[in-house]
């Protein structure tokens, strides 16, 4: 498996924002920074599911670090979003750093300043990843 550096990398820069009347966070994407879906991410020492989707303003949205892809879809289980961000001494109004792993498929979380090394993990064929999405749920 190759293994890939962040300094060689495309990044983009997402901002913590509160959302709702809880305060949950969730990242702010840039327009056509990434397709909308759910998408692998290496945050740390961790590998996690990150939900996109396009909120009530319009703009793209990562809403949360699960598990798994199915946790990720359905919004079950631990959200890990909130924790990353404490971890990092972060918070809202802040930049963090995605970079590009696989594009459409496998991103790395680090906080400003970080660097980080992802182990790239090949993308499923399409009709592995329907086969996957129908057992999942």
């Amino acid at each position: 498996m190759a293994r890939l550096p962040s300094d060689g990398l495309e990044t983009i820069h997402l901002t913590i924002v509160e959302s709702g009347a809880l305060d949950r966070l969730k990242l702010s994407v840039p327009d056509g920074a990434m397709p909308d879906g759910v998408v692998r991410v290496d945050a740390g020492r961790s590998t996690y599911h990150a939900p996109l989707e396009v909120g009530l303003d319009g703009n793209l949205e990562l809403r949360g670090l699960y598990d798994n892809a199915r946790m990720a879809r359905e919004r079950d289980g631990q959200n890990h979003l909130e924790d990353w961000v404490a971890d990092n001494g972060l918070e809202a109004g802040r930049t963090v750093l995605l970079d590009v792993v696989v594009e459409g498929a496998q991103y790395g979380l680090r906080a400003p300043g970080e660097d980080a090394v992802y182990r790239v993990v090949e993308r499923p064929d399409d009709d592995l990843a329907a086969i996957a999405e129908d057992v999942d749920g």
